[in-house]
């Protein structure tokens, strides 16, 4: 394992070069375009591939309706983009723009979306693992806030602040060592974030987190559920997230509503200092961003995780961060996109 410690400054944006990076042998992804039709998410069964007449484009996106609950799917790059959705023609337009904002991307990517307003949900890749990078950081001041309560020293309260808006690896590690592997896992376990794994070794920025449980602690964040944190709490992360400082407000925010309150967190890491031989370690970067959009009527979450965002050979190392950065904003951007001016109940020509 090698250490990679520094920080540059970048067109206007400061690059902070995670602290530690790992060795992980991973297998090719082999790249199969084709369609599915999936039953209704509460059966959480796959239907017959009879029942469903595949249209000679491959890409096309199949749709079924079932109590008013309009879902969809699509398959790419081996596995199902699946959304669904109250309004009709909203989780067709949401599948099928997912699918082309990721379809010539070499990142490996998962996304989760969720809007209550609408009763709409969207799932990629949703339970593969990824390094978490800085994603972690709210879980932290979770299970800090679980176990203390608002009512923080005036050091822990700086140090929360300095690893949310600033995205401080020492606050985080001070607030990391403070709480203890126990205390953190408990807050996991009460949030039902069950695919999450914190790293043995202690290192924060590789915890194990998958999409699926990153949306589920922004759902646990927005809701009006006290069973783990109550609403001071609650509103206490999300301040901080409101607050994160505008060079690191890239990611899931892109064009997300103007008049919405968007509460981001954004993670990103080198894999490793050296170009290895190993084709998946290539000093390559895993860049996520999660966020949390309401206020003016908006009650919706959107996960966006990547990895295998390459730095090729005599590049500098930003190239692959800015193109997982991109991965990102291109997911963000089609689905911020459908959700302020959904298909109308009823519209023609969408089937």
């Amino acid at each position: 394992m090698s250490t990679l410690v520094g920080r540059k400054i970048r067109k206007g944006k400061e690059l902070a070069f995670s602290e530690i990076a790992s060795k992980v042998t991973l297998g090719v992804v082999v790249v199969a375009v084709s369609t599915s039709a999936v039953a209704p998410a509460s059966t959480a069964t796959v239907a017959p591939a009879s029942t469903a007449t595949v249209a000679p484009d491959s890409r096309a996106t199949v749709s079924h309706e079932t109590r008013s609950i309009k879902f969809t799917s699509q398959r790419l790059k081996g596995r199902l983009i699946e959304c669904t959705s109250e309004n009709p023609g909203l989780a067709q337009f949401l599948t099928r723009d997912i699918a082309k904002s990721l379809e010539n991307r070499a990142s490996q990517a998962s996304v989760v979306l969720y809007d209550r307003n609408t009763r709409t949900s969207c799932t990629y890749g949703a339970d593969k693992h990824y390094d978490s990078a800085s994603t972690v950081k709210p879980i932290i001041l979770g299970a800090l806030l679980l176990d203390r309560g608002v009512d923080l020293s005036e050091e822990e309260q700086d140090l929360a602040r300095q690893m949310i808006v600033s995205s401080d690896n020492d606050a985080t590690y001070a607030l990391w060592e403070s709480l203890g592997h126990k205390n953190i896992q408990n807050f996991l376990d009460k949030a039902g974030m069950k695919n999450t794994i914190l790293n043995d070794a202690g290192f924060m920025g590789l915890t194990q987190v998958t999409a699926r449980d990153q949306a589920k602690l922004l759902e646990l964040l927005t809701a009006e559920d006290n069973s783990v944190l109550n609403a001071e709490e609650r509103t206490y992360i999300l301040d901080l997230m409101r607050d994160v400082q505008e060079d690191q407000r890239w990611g899931t925010p892109a064009g997300a509503p103007s008049d919405a309150a968007v509460q981001v967190k954004n993670g990103w890491l080198q894999r490793s200092q050296n170009r290895l031989k190993n084709p998946w370690d290539r000093g390559d970067w895993k860049v996520n961003s999660m966020s949390a959009v309401t206020g003016h009527a908006y009650d919706y979450g959107l996960v966006v995780l990547t990895e295998n965002n390459r730095v090729p050979e005599d590049e500098s190392p930003e190239v692959g961060w800015d193109y997982g950065m991109e991965t990102v904003e291109a997911v963000a951007k089609a689905i911020h996109h459908d959700l302020k001016a959904p298909p109308a109940t009823g519209r023609p020509g969408l089937l």
